[in-house]
């Protein structure tokens, strides 16, 4: 998961309002293959780069959750003779103060602002069904959907993308 603040703000057409808004691509997968991705533009404009990454985190969950749980639907149904899985999503973020957010109980002057519809994950990470993890930007697998990349870049995060690492 995600966010290019701000992508598309160039002086020679400041007056178009569009052009503020961050870009949010996430990767959803499953046993390492990616079954869901998306790039699409944020319909709010971010203040900084924390909160475009929090609001592409949240974009990223509402997809993630109704997955989780109909993986857990599903199993019941098949007359599998295993354990009960236990399903826990691994989320990547490159960005600290976005894991901050997601993590804590309070907001603060800089969190307040952030609609409501965005905190919607958080008694889901509190259940520690879905852990946010660190990831270096270096290997944000999303990077490829949301920012032109050099080549020497995109080819390496390709194949990570699709299971192969060099």
């Amino acid at each position: 998961m995600d966010a290019d603040f701000a992508d598309g703000w160039s002086h020679a057409d400041s007056e178009d309002a569009d052009n503020v808004m961050s870009r949010t691509g996430y990767t959803i997968m499953y046993t390492n293959c990616p079954i869901f991705w998306a790039s699409k533009l944020q319909t709010e404009i971010a203040l900084r780069t924390a909160a475009a990454e929090y609001i592409a985190l949240s974009q990223a969950l509402r997809e993630v959750i109704p997955l989780m749980k109909l993986i857990e639907e599903l199993h019941p149904i098949f007359p599998v003779h295993i354990m009960q899985p236990t399903f826990v999503c691994k989320v990547h973020e490159d960005n600290q103060s976005c894991i901050k957010m997601a993590k804590s109980d309070k907001f603060t002057p800089r969190t307040k602002h952030i609609a409501l519809k965005y905190h919607h994950f958080k008694s889901v990470v509190k259940q520690h069904v879905i852990t946010i993890d660190y990831c270096r930007t270096e290997d944000q697998k999303a990077d490829l959907l949301t920012k032109a990349l050099p080549d020497e870049i995109f080819f390496c995060l390709r194949h990570m993308l699709s299971g192969y690492y060099l």
